[in-house]
């Protein structure tokens, strides 16, 4: 007798928990002031949630009453994602070590205090882990500042009163609040016992029992959408090729991505463009020339391969190449660059290079550029437009499907 078919998936309850997991993979510190929305559907699936991301991506997730953290350790070393100040520049060592002795300070502060409270306790806690600091130069009250102002974008602190904006020139006085419960979640992964910076990455390593070629490899699509088979562990390549059609469902199913299967590998594809602080294409000088540079190299290796750019994940461009490419892209787009760019070609070839490590399509070499296979996806076809006498193209003019 057949059996009785088992009961229909509640296909309005996965689209909650879909969205609940990008939302948290989007913004992994939710809290009820910052992302009530959010938070309140976090809330609604919390324990089907936090199996589906523990078991998927070995992730943990924390619900409280007034937020919600999802510990995301990470794929170990990897540069290529820091914290940035609110002019988009990257943070620098000095302002990762003032973050850490803010956030070492804090642990022994009350839930109020003023600005001045706060930097008298950093230099007790630089004394303490032995780290030079002049708090009264210039340069290290800038880097102060911006550790400050990130965790008020974190939510870790607030601005009750007073001008923290002018306090690096003027000194003015500011009185902050420290949001404890967040405090407390903020570092994802336990310090306790380690002596130093390779201890504390050893932390996220993916043990076996966890599942580890599954996870190891998810993570890397999570957090790093472009996938290469050259990078993965024996183990986990031997997991890719026997599991990745059946990863498509998953990643569709649990994080709404859309996998692209490739011989190199594979990219996730975000079709609603929200999981990702650094979009690839976008606008931006620097961004539209990445995007004719990559399309360059492309056809650059094309003419080396006869054409076949298909089986080898990173294809080595000579510096020189890359070189001549980019000067291609500029003497053709110049004028539609901005004038930093315009003024400066250089400066414009590193960052636009910069973009492409960012997107992962390039890494940087000694001698030059590797490019991923996946770079070609991307490759452009731009066309000069003419325009009319007025300057602007015609209501009449057909565009190309």
């Amino acid at each position: 007798m057949p059996e009785r078919p088992g009961p229909a998936p509640d296909l309005l309850a996965e689209a909650d928990l879909r969205d609940a997991a990008r939302a948290l993979l989007r913004m992994p510190l939710l809290t009820a002031d910052r992302n009530p929305d959010e938070l309140a559907l976090v809330r609604r699936h919390r324990d089907e949630l936090a199996r589906v991301l523990a078991d998927g991506l070995g992730y943990r997730l924390v619900v409280e009453p007034g937020l919600a953290r999802l510990f995301k350790t990470g794929l170990g070393r990897d540069a290529r994602r820091p914290l940035r100040r609110r002019n988009d520049v990257p943070f620098t060592p000095r302002r990762y070590a003032l973050l850490a002795l803010i956030l070492a300070a804090l642990t022994q502060a009350r839930r109020q205090l003023m600005v001045d409270e706060l930097v008298a306790a950093v230099r007790s806690a630089a004394v303490d882990a032995g780290v030079d600091v002049d708090l009264d130069a210039i340069t290290d009250r800038r880097a102060l500042h911006s550790a400050l102002v990130a965790l008020i974008d974190l939510g870790v602190l607030s601005e009750r009163d007073g001008d923290l904006e002018h306090w690096v020139e003027r000194r003015t006085e500011s009185l902050l609040d420290v949001h404890r419960d967040r405090l407390a979640v903020l570092l994802s992964a336990p310090v306790a016992g380690c002596e130093g910076p390779d201890d504390l990455l050893a932390v996220v390593a993916v043990p076996s029992a966890a599942g580890g070629a599954r996870v190891g490899v998810r993570r890397r699509l999570a957090e790093q959408p472009v996938l290469s088979t050259e990078d993965l562990t024996d183990e986990q390549r031997e997991w890719w090729r026997r599991n990745r059609e059946r990863e498509r469902e998953w990643f569709r199913r649990w994080l709404g991505l859309d996998l692209e299967l490739r011989a190199e590998g594979a990219i996730a594809i975000d079709p609603g463009g929200e999981l990702t602080d650094r979009p690839f294409p976008s606008s931006g000088s620097a961004r539209h020339f990445a995007l004719l540079l990559v399309g360059e190299l492309v056809e650059e290796l094309r003419t080396v391969r006869g054409g076949e750019l298909h089986g080898v994940a990173w294809e080595h461009v000579a510096q020189s190449t890359a070189r001549r490419a980019a000067d291609r892209v500029f003497s053709t787009w110049r004028r539609g660059l901005r004038k930093e760019h315009r003024d400066h070609p250089d400066v414009v070839f590193e960052e636009a290079v910069d973009v492409l490590v960012e997107a992962g399509l390039v890494r940087k070499d000694p001698d030059g550029l590797l490019v991923h296979a996946a770079a070609a996806r991307y490759a452009p076809r731009p066309e000069l437009l003419a325009a009319g006498p007025s300057g602007e193209r015609s209501l009449f003019e057909e565009d190309e499907a």
